[in-house]
């Protein structure tokens, strides 16, 4: 099977995030005064052959914890559909 997969990297809670600051800080000069807890995240797709949806997330799930987010600073959410063949 083939699954279309949706990674969105997070940052865990306390830990500073300097670009959304950084964006959080600049929307008010440009007169968005109502926007607050900016956060910037990443997202990544993929799609990936697997024999069945579970070995799929545990594949994306080793991906993950051993290169696409840093567990230490980092959360993640994963989705998988099957793909459009």
């Amino acid at each position: 099977m083939r699954y279309a997969v949706r990674i969105d990297v997070t940052h865990v809670p306390g830990v500073l995030d300097p670009q959304g600051a950084t964006v959080e800080r600049a929307l008010p000069a440009l007169g968005y005064v109502n926007v607050s807890e900016v956060s910037i995240a990443k997202t990544i797709r993929l799609v990936l052959d697997a024999d069945s949806v579970d070995a799929a997330r545990a594949q994306v799930d080793d991906m993950c914890q051993r290169l696409l987010a840093n567990p230490v600073i980092e959360r993640y959410t994963v989705e998988l559909d099957e793909a459009e063949t």
